[in-house]
């Protein structure tokens, strides 16, 4: 009893699992401020930050219009139609990969930025979301541009056209949260040429420049497993008009390969800076 005369309850101590909401697990709102802190940083940047808005736009010209012009048209459009959605999606999985590998791994080793951020309230799953979001808005800023010089050279071929955007956003958030989660396992800048590895094959073979019906069938199939094709065979028929229930498969794929890979991002940041 107190000089109140209050019962004082013992104080107790809730484990963090007990405390911690299921939907927390892949984040909450303190990744917002993480978002912030890139923001502020890429005031001063900001030319790097448009500078990622030319490439795409150069391989659609030297690409989709120059050698469209060699090719003449393939599935009944024009080549330039047929490249362009392709290209949207890559220029999504390669922004995504390169703001959540190589920027990831520099914070993590060297400049310590989510040490610091683990010394606040924040916890790993908001550092991992934080890092996601920011990927997404840097991608979406792209794919904003790239879908303007698309609908300004009249590429898209239906009015389900303006849902490229959406799944440009999808496609960065697939490969954003899949990258950092692959950084995680990073031990040297060596490791990124692992990166190249992955990221030029699928550039090359995952339908970007050709129909899938050019592969014998065992090679066919190994380019339906990649990522990036369901990402191109999504946009190309947002694009084109080709809709139907299979690219209901194709976003799918990229969601749970995002979640999956936001998940694993969170506990690995978690296990590297709090063990």
């Amino acid at each position: 009893m107190s000089d109140l005369g209050v019962r004082q309850e013992p104080l107790r101590i809730v484990p963090t699992a007990v405390a911690t909401r299921p939907w927390q697990v892949l984040g909450g709102r303190r990744s917002l401020r993480l978002v912030e802190r890139h923001a502020r940083v890429y005031r001063h940047l900001w030319l790097m930050l448009l500078s990622g808005i030319g490439e795409p736009l150069f391989y659609l010209l030297s690409i989709g219009v120059g050698l469209g012009h060699l090719v003449g048209s393939v599935g009944g459009v024009s080549y330039t139609a047929y490249v362009a959605p392709a290209l949207l999606a890559t220029s999504s999985m390669n922004g995504a990969i390169y703001d959540s590998t190589f920027n990831v791994f520099f914070q993590i080793k060297y400049a310590k930025t989510y040490e610091a951020a683990l010394a606040t309230p924040m916890r790993a799953p908001d550092l991992a979301l934080g890092q996601v979001l920011w990927a997404l808005i840097r991608g979406a800023m792209y794919a904003f541009a790239f879908t303007g010089v698309m609908l300004a050279m009249g590429l898209f071929h239906s009015y389900w056209g303006i849902c490229v955007l959406p799944a440009a956003v999808l496609t960065g958030f697939a490969f954003a949260a899949a990258g950092m989660a692959a950084t995680t396992f990073m031990r040297s800048w060596q490791d990124f040429e692992y990166v190249t590895l992955v990221s030029v094959p699928m550039f090359l073979f995952s339908t970007t420049f050709y129909p899938l019906s050019v592969y014998p069938r065992p090679v066919a199939v190994l380019v339906e497993c990649t990522p990036l094709y369901q990402a191109v065979t999504l946009m190309r028929g947002l694009a084109l008009g080709m809709v139907g229930p299979s690219l209901l498969w194709h976003a799918a794929y990229l969601a749970i390969m995002g979640l999956a890979g936001l998940y694993l991002a969170g506990r690995r940041v978690g296990r590297l800076l709090l063990t």
